[in-house]
């Protein structure tokens, strides 16, 4: 036997047309306000709406409005944390807009798995595309987007194709860069993370910084994504006499440098300073607390939806960049040089 409440049914527009006295394309005028409706009809409408609890599915004001409530974001990774805090950034800006978000992971540069992506993204009925170029994969895809439909890319590094939101990581990399030689550092050796391109933003500021204060540029060292690749790199530069301050392309990496050095039994900073780059909600709790670059990656995504929402709406005079520069975050990994550290020669 039902109850009366277990044979309820969500009610739908027609249930609002029917209390408010009006025809259900009345209500659809009123819900994506396509063309004017009486202000009488308009408040008898939302009277209705208020008084069954009416909502109105996505697909139905997509219907109505002839325009689609879903935003695409296409990226090489949603796990790790830049990705992940974007990505919230960006979900929770097109929720508060009535849009859905629908995520693609390209998992290579491989062209198949490149045109796999792209063909699951653009296969749907879509309002734009969010491109995140963190990496090589994501700038394989951004490539590859058709210009019809609205797109915005995410990144470290300005490009001019199409409308991007930017964290100025060059900028922040060579600020870490000149603290650690203010502190007394002959050089900062750098471990960098995969990059998008050839080189990255943080690269970049950390190779400029060196060069305006006239230091030598050791070779840059390669780092997976894994911060177990960080550790053998820390034990590596462990055995290095020269080495006495290290930047890290993000705090991952540079919690296993500090692992490393630990191994070989140097401690961080008292022999080796390291900071990172990202502020990764560990690096404040680790051992030593990362001295790194704040990114606001959730700010980041916001600020991509909106410009995306700019070209969408198609504003005259919309912008097409937003740039936001990483604050530098002060902790304990990073010291004034030893003296018994540093004293070997570095080819400039």
């Amino acid at each position: 036997m039902t109850t009366k409440k277990q044979q309820q049914r969500p009610p739908v527009i027609a249930d609002v047309a029917r209390l408010a006295g009006v025809s259900v394309p009345t209500v659809s005028r009123v819900l994506t306000g396509a063309a004017k409706v009486s202000e009488e009809k308009r408040q008898s409408v939302m009277d209705a709406i208020a008084l069954l609890k009416y909502r109105p599915s996505a697909a139905a004001r997509s219907v109505a409005s002839r325009q689609s409530s879903v935003v695409a974001v296409i990226a090489g990774n949603t796990s790790r944390y830049g990705y992940a805090e974007t990505i919230r950034g960006i979900e929770e800006a097109a929720r508060a807009r009535g849009y859905i978000v629908s995520i693609t992971v390209v998992d290579s540069i491989e062209e198949d798995d490149v045109e796999r992506a792209v063909s699951l993204v653009v296969g749907q009925d879509l309002a734009g595309i969010v491109a995140l170029k963190f990496d090589a994969p994501g700038v394989a895809a951004l490539q590859r987007l058709p210009e019809h439909i609205p797109t915005v890319a995410i990144s470290g590094v300005r490009e001019t194709q199409v409308p991007q939101a930017v964290l100025d990581e060059s900028s922040a990399a060579a600020e870490l860069t000149e603290f650690l030689l203010g502190l007394g550092h002959r050089t900062v050796h750098h471990v960098r993370v995969p990059p998008s391109r050839r080189e990255d933003g943080r690269t970049t500021g950390w190779r400029r910084a060196l060069r305006k204060a006239g230091a030598p540029i050791p070779p840059a060292l390669d780092a997976s994504w894994l911060p177990e690749s960080g550790r053998a790199i820390g034990q590596a530069l462990a055995r290095d006499g020269s080495v006495t301050a290290v930047f890290c392309g993000n705090d991952e990496i540079a919690m296993g440098v500090i692992r490393g050095l630990a191994d070989e039994g140097l401690r961080t900073p008292e022999d080796v300073s390291v900071v990172g780059f990202d502020n990764h909600p560990l690096s404040g709790l680790w051992t030593p607390p990362l001295t790194t670059a704040h990114q606001d990656f959730f700010g980041l995504g916001q600020r991509g939806f909106e410009l995306l929402m700019a070209r969408v709406s198609e504003e005259p005079g919309a912008r097409r960049f937003s740039s936001e520069r990483p604050a530098l975050v002060i902790r304990e990994s990073a010291a004034a040089p030893s003296t018994d550290r540093g004293r070997s020669d570095l080819t400039a």
